[in-house]
């Protein structure tokens, strides 16, 4: 749980530093938010996947 809170600080740091700035993100909230979620089920799927090809 407390790696998760990390990155939401960091996150939120990060905005906070953009918005300081003047700086927009450089994706679309939805394109950045997709591209999340596929690291989220690649990192998920590597050890699912170790055993079928016996890594």
């Amino acid at each position: 749980m407390e790696t998760y809170l990390v990155s939401l600080g960091a996150g939120a740091l990060a905005g906070v530093i953009y918005s300081a700035i003047k700086v927009r993100s450089p994706a679309p909230p939805l394109v950045a938010l997709i591209g999340l979620l596929g690291m989220v089920i690649g990192a998920q799927a590597i050890p699912i996947l170790k055993p079928l090809f016996g890594f």
